[in-house]
């Protein structure tokens, strides 16, 4: 869990180590005391800020968060799908400094339930902001099922972007692109198939008249 802010430099020097030490060795062979002395932080002042390396790693997709709403505002004239491209890619060039390591978290923990269960809540919160970054609204039941839709591009994207050798992340690009146009593809049908049913419900009361 945070704690009370000891310093910017801090924080970056212990994320980026704990990063680097789970590319090295594995997320579960990593130590909080191994990342404060890779930081060159003490312990009891990494402590104060972070009681674990979970907190850290909150700290982490905080900062991802934060560089996907840091980006321009959406052209207004843009289609949805290519709005919420360039946000998504937002957030994977903000990754890509960091692949090795999260490669390793996530091969890691992949395996654990518990951990996959408590960071759902966190990816859909990711995915609202991501949402909102692209002038897309996040609020309400709908904006729960667009989120969801959503955090369900990005995992299956992410599976891509791990193993992506391009110069320019050409094939996290591509895999992209496929997938929004899936989800706007079903996304339309659906809306076409609510058109008309409220069409046939019009004409059946108009029958009863």
């Amino acid at each position: 869990m945070a704690k009370k802010p000891h310093g910017a430099s801090h924080q970056s020097a212990a994320v980026e180590a704990m990063l680097t030490l789970a590319a090295e060795r594995g997320w579960y062979s990593v130590s909080l005391a191994d990342i404060a002395q890779r930081a060159k932080i003490g312990l009891a002042d990494l402590h104060e800020q972070f009681d674990s390396k979970e907190g850290l790693l909150r700290e982490y997709v905080d900062s991802l968060d934060l560089a996907v709403l840091k980006g321009d505002l959406p052209e207004a004239e843009a289609s949805v799908r290519d709005r919420l491209f360039d946000v998504m890619m937002r957030r994977f060039d903000a990754m890509q400094p960091h692949r090795e390591g999260i490669r390793a978290i996530l091969r890691d923990v992949r395996g654990d339930p518990w951990v996959l269960l408590c960071s759902l809540p966190r990816l859909l919160s990711s995915a609202r902001l991501m949402l909102e970054a692209a002038g897309v609204s996040s609020s309400g039941t709908r904006g729960r099922i667009k989120a969801k839709g959503l955090a369900g591009v990005y995992l299956s994207v992410l599976r891509t972007w791990l193993y992506d050798d391009s110069p320019d992340m050409a094939k996290t690009m591509s895999a992209l692109d496929r997938s929004l146009r899936r989800v706007e593809g079903v996304a339309m049908l659906l809306s076409r198939d609510r058109r008309n049913a409220a069409e046939r419900a019009e004409g059946e009361e108009a029958a009863k008249v």
